[in-house]
């Protein structure tokens, strides 16, 4: 006998399901609900991206705010680089992990304009410069040496990559490259007390100081890392923004080829840090080889492959046409003369500032204030410094201490490309002017900031005035 075909109310499709669905946890099959015994490993916002959630809360609240916080570049995608990627929209294929061959070509062509041979085949491509920093960690394995100060994300990534940080101070003026002497000293104690030391990263020229290491320094840091056997992670983002177009980034890849990676990306000199699109130099060799087959392996299982798309308008980007050429060109000077203005109104306000050198940074201190901020507003540290600054002020920047410095040091990173204009008319305006400080709209923020640091110090004084 054939079974019976149940009655049309019990079919399963035809049942009413709770109202949180079939698979609900508190349906009678799952049992009542439980909650999660543990909490997700705990990895903090990015100061970088959270000092951005921080101003859109203030001007939510009606703030005024002065956006210094945020390491963007500030000036419009060149349309030539808009047309590319239009061009290569439908191209929708993973392609090769590595990188597409035009991509990696014209990154090798990039760096061989700079005195950098370089083969293709030891390029590699990637979402972006930060995921290829974290592959190469995860790569070579061991703890990583970094300068301090030094950009946030060196240090973030290296827990989460499996390793441990190291922290080494940089020669005075010379940010990004940890003292060559310092280096020797904290590897040697590291490993007598059985850690595995692997890596050294340098930034040239320098996020957060905004300075460049002089070649003198590169080269006895490379001496160092051959004599204690280390990989050197060069991340040379900025490199095409030196103020001085004429003085020349030394790259540690020309003093110890063997042992150099060196990472860009087009994210600071051309303004496409949403596309994501970073490219890595490996060395040459049987070591080089064997990095790049690590990188590619961590890579094709988290990223396959950087966007398609991207890349093509990437490889137009590295081959330098002269439209984009000259557009770094006039992005370089108003970096340098927007960072030499915002440097002058830190040093009217008795803060001590390392004169730009490259990028768009500005590291004061306000060290001598010390006494009358402690005083007077009960600042302690440079986060006490920058919370003081966002809740008085509604101004954005970034404390020392989250550049790897001492809590008590009262240095801040200062980002001010986004004084450059709140419409793509106003940032064209000021890549175009040959004083862009004067420009109203800049003129303006600049105004603003001193108003808030006159204030800052006025107010410190009056409180130390009142305890006295």
């Amino acid at each position: 006998m054939h079974a019976q075909n149940p009655p049309a109310h019990d079919h399963p499709a035809d049942r009413p399901s709770s109202p949180s669905g079939p698979s609900s946890p508190s349906s009678a099959a799952c049992g009542p609900a439980r909650p999660v015994s543990f909490a997700p490993r705990a990895v903090p916002l990015s100061p970088t991206l959270a000092v951005n959630e921080a101003l859109a809360r203030k001007r939510r609240e009606g703030v005024r705010v002065l956006p210094l916080g945020f390491g963007e570049a500030g000036i419009p995608i060149h349309p030539a680089l808009t047309r590319e990627l239009a061009a290569a929209a439908a191209r929708g294929g993973y392609g090769p992990v590595a990188g597409s061959a035009a991509l990696r070509a014209a990154a090798a062509g990039y760096w061989a304009r700079r005195g950098l041979p370089t083969d293709p085949s030891g390029v590699v491509g990637g979402p972006g410069s930060k995921p290829l920093l974290f592959a190469l960690l995860m790569a070579i394995g061991g703890d990583v040496v970094l300068p301090t100060p030094s950009w946030v994300s060196y240090a973030a990534q290296a827990p989460l990559a499996g390793v441990r940080p190291i922290r080494v101070a940089t020669p005075p003026g010379e940010g990004g490259v940890p003292s060559p002497a310092l280096l020797a000293d904290a590897v040697v104690r590291a490993r007598a007390a059985g850690r595995t030391v692997r890596a050294v990263v340098v930034t040239l020229p320098d996020n957060p100081t905004g300075t460049l290491a002089s070649e003198r320094t590169v080269r006895r840091l490379c001496a160092a890392a051959r004599d204690l056997d280390l990989v050197i992670v060069s991340d040379e983002i900025y490199r095409d923004l030196v103020h001085d177009r004429d003085r020349a980034v030394p790259s540690p890849a020309r003093f110890a080829p063997e042992r150099t990676v060196v990472t860009t990306a087009l994210s600071k000199s051309l303004a496409a840090g949403g596309w994501r699109l970073g490219v890595a130099r490996l060395p040459d060799g049987p070591f080089g080889a064997a990095l790049r087959s690590a990188v590619l392996g961590i890579a094709s299982e988290v990223w396959s492959s950087a966007p398609a798309p991207v890349q093509h308008a990437a490889a137009f980007a590295f081959a330098e046409p002269p439209e984009l050429v000259e557009h770094v060109d006039r992005s370089r000077r108003l970096h340098a003369a927007v960072t030499r203005a915002v440097a002058a109104r830190f040093a009217a306000a008795g803060a001590r500032v390392p004169a730009p050198q490259g990028a768009f940074y500005v590291y004061p201190d306000l060290g001598p204030l010390r006494d009358a901020l402690r005083s007077g507003h009960g600042v302690r540290t440079s986060a006490d410094l920058s919370g003081l600054l966002l809740e008085r002020y509604g101004v954005g920047v970034l404390p020392g201490s989250s550049f790897g410095e001492p809590d008590e040091a009262l240095r801040l990173r200062v980002a001010p490309s986004l004084l450059y204009g709140e419409t793509d008319e106003q940032r064209l305006a000021a890549l175009a002017s040959p004083d862009p400080a004067s420009l109203p709209w800049i003129a303006a923020g600049l105004d603003r900031l001193s108003e808030v640091l006159a204030d800052l110090r006025e107010s410190a004084r009056a409180g130390q005035a009142a305890l006295a």
